[in-house]
Order: structure tokens, then sequence, then C-alpha cells
């Protein structure tokens, strides 16, 4: 074949892979990509108030990796940006992460100063907490505000983030989100953090623009790939050549094992003639009925919509790959059965020595964009590449 490499699927991780294999070893690239744009998730585009909004939800490249951080501005023009959240809990809304500040809107002057107090004192003056280790905290005062976030805020997220009650959630997903134990009320602690200047689709296009590099839009690559098991090895059009996945590892293999466990998203797009809709960039409703968050996109970063702002209302459902609402997989639903499913497929697919499994679908595991990046690095680095 022409290609040295197909890499399928056009997201950060098959980006990362291609622009590496491409530039440091000359090799030919094909990224095939089932959709009908670059840039997977990460994609953004201008709506009709030429307000730049994220198609699949809010982006921000954070991290604390300087190579991650040098990789990526070389692609794009950094703009400093601090993600700030808020929840609305009891009609009041609160920094997220829960802060100090939190404690002073919830709590009467004096008894806040002394659970302040306390919490530096018992934590020998740390960052931040988990709720997790606040719950099981034996000092009372502290057990108690942590039981209250947790039934005003963690419990009621989780229950409509998952569809799963939080004592079957990987404790991992409670320990995302800390307690900080300051006023501190930006949503990431990261050394770097920022936005591409012209935005996610932009940097994409820059990553991916190198004469070895070929891209299909709109293409399946499921329907041009054959697992030979006899052979161990993957053919595209029925011919072998190195394969990179970035897909639904699932999928790739027919369900052979069963079917992997996803939450997908819906989103619901709407503009609004004012400045200002909310407070800050993105907004935790965990008491509403159905959706989870709100995000104001003339906040992230901070743009002029000519008297309009357009934000967007964040649904978790479902996830079926045949119906239109939820036939994206988002967030990998980890449980002691799923990783047990994961594992089967993980083996399987080690068998066949032309394929590579990156990313947070063909690996089953939730990573940020940083994250993503060091594991395509890491991946990149390790590849036998002939």
């Amino acid at each position: 074949m022409e290609y040295d490499y197909i890499i399928v699927g056009a997201g950060l991780s098959g980006g990362v892979l291609a622009r590496k294999l491409a530039e440091e070893y000359n090799k030919k690239i094909l990224i095939v990509e089932r959709r009908n744009h670059i840039a997977g998730n990460m994609y953004d585009y201008n709506d009709d108030h030429n307000i730049k909004v994220q198609k699949y939800g809010p982006h921000v490249f954070h991290t604390n990796f300087k190579d991650v951080y040098d990789f990526i501005i070389k692609y794009c023009e950094p703009l400093s940006y601090r993600t700030r959240c808020r929840a609305v809990i009891d009609n009041i809304s609160t920094p997220s992460p829960f802060n100090f500040r939190t404690i002073d809107q919830f709590y009467n002057k004096d008894e806040a100063q002394k659970l302040k107090q306390l919490l530096l004192d018992y934590y020998d003056n740390r960052e931040a907490v988990t709720i997790l280790e606040m719950l099981e905290c034996e000092e009372s005062s502290i057990k108690f505000f942590a039981q209250f976030l947790f039934d005003k805020d963690y419990k009621l997220y989780t229950a409509k983030q998952w569809n799963l009650r939080p004592s079957e959630i990987d404790p991992m997903v409670l320990k995302r989100v800390p307690i900080i134990l300051s006023y501190r009320d930006t949503y990431f602690g990261d050394k770097y953090e920022f936005m591409p200047g012209d935005g996610f689709t932009e940097f994409y296009e820059n990553l991916i623009d190198h004469f070895n590099i070929t891209l299909k839009l709109g293409v399946d690559a499921l329907t041009y790939l054959n697992v030979d098991e006899n052979n161990r090895d993957i053919l595209y059009e029925n011919k072998k050549v190195n394969i990179i996945y970035t897909g639904a590892i699932d999928e790739l293999f027919n369900y052979k094992f069963g079917v992997l466990p996803y939450r997908s998203l819906y989103f619901e797009y709407k503009s609004y003639e004012k400045t200002s809709f909310q407070d800050a960039a993105i907004v935790a409703y965990p008491q509403a009925k159905e959706f989870t968050r709100i995000t104001e996109y003339t906040k992230m970063p901070v743009q002029e919509g000519n008297g309009w702002t357009s934000v967007v209302y964040e649904y978790p459902v479902a996830y079926d790959k045949n119906k239109e609402i939820g036939k994206d997989p988002y967030y990998p639903v980890l449980t002691d059965s799923s990783r047990a499913m994961y594992k089967e497929y993980s083996n399987f697919a080690a068998d066949f020595k032309n394929l590579t499994l990156c990313g947070r679908l063909a690996e089953f595991k939730y990573y940020n964009m940083d994250q993503c990046v060091l594991r395509a690095l890491e991946i990149f680095k390790n590849m036998e590449v002939q």
C-alpha cells in the first residue's frame, strides 16, 4: 500500500501519533475519520453570532508537564486562560471546586471561621482534600460539612451523570473534583493552562499539516478493516498494514467479549440577546432534574458576541450507537465487570502485532487532554518503527 500507517480516528491521540511518525520517521500516514470533521471531541466552530463554540462540550488545555506544553504550543498560539466554575446549590452560586468561600456562604461568620481553621489543622495545611477523605473523617464538624456537600452536589450529580449509585462508581470519579482548603477559585491548579488562540480545530489543522499525512473524512474504517484471527493480523482493504486504532475496542472486534459500557451526552444550544447569561463559563446544576451543567462560550475564552451570548445545556444520556441521541461514547463506565471485559479485549488485541491501540476509547480509560498527549508520546517512544 502507499501508506505505512493507517490511523483510525482524527482525534487528539491519532493526530499526535500521525505528526510524530510523519515528521521523525518520514512515514506516509492515512488518517481515516468516521465523522465529517477533524479534532475529535475538541472540535469547535463559529456559530450564527460569530461566537466560537465547542460542539462536544467545554475543553481547555491544562497540564503540569512541560513536554506536553512545549509540544502543543508548536501548533497554536497559547491564549492564557484560567477556568472558573460554579455550582448552584439551594439557589446559591458557589465556587466549584468548593472552597472556603463555600463555607462562608453556608455558615455564619463564627462557625465558618472555626471550620476553616479546623480543616487547615486537621489536614496539615494541604491544598485540597477529596470528598471521600472528608466523609471518613473522625471530626464530626468536617464530616457534617462533607455530608452536606455530598447530599447536595456529589450524589445528585453522580446519579445524573453516570446513572449509577455512588457506591457503584469508581472512587476516582469522586476524587476528580476535590475540596480546596483556601479561597482559590480556579478549577485547575496546573502550571500551564491556556486555550489555543484560534481555536482547537485550527490547532488540529496545524498538527496534521504535513506532506506525509493524508486525511479522509466521512469514512468508516471498520467497513474496510478485517480481523484475521487465524494469522493474528488486522487487514485494511484486505492488505496488511500498520494500524493505529483510536476507536472503541469492542466495536473493532465485533463485540466478541461483550459491549463495553459508556455514558453519552446530548447538547442543547441556545443564544440569548444579552452580554452575560451566568457568573462563570461553566456552572453545574446538581439539583436540576435532567441537565448537569451549562457552558457559556462567550466566557471561554472571553469573546465579543455583538450583544449576544451562546450557551449549551449538557444532558447525560445512555450510550446507544444505533440512536441519534446517545450515539457517541464519551465516558467509560469503570466498574469491576467492565474492567474485566476490557482486559479480555486488551489481551486479545495484544496478539495482533500490526495493531496499536491509543486513546480513551481504544484503551477504555478517561484521559484529560494532556494525559492523552502524554500517552500518545509514550506510545510513539516505545513503538518499533521500521
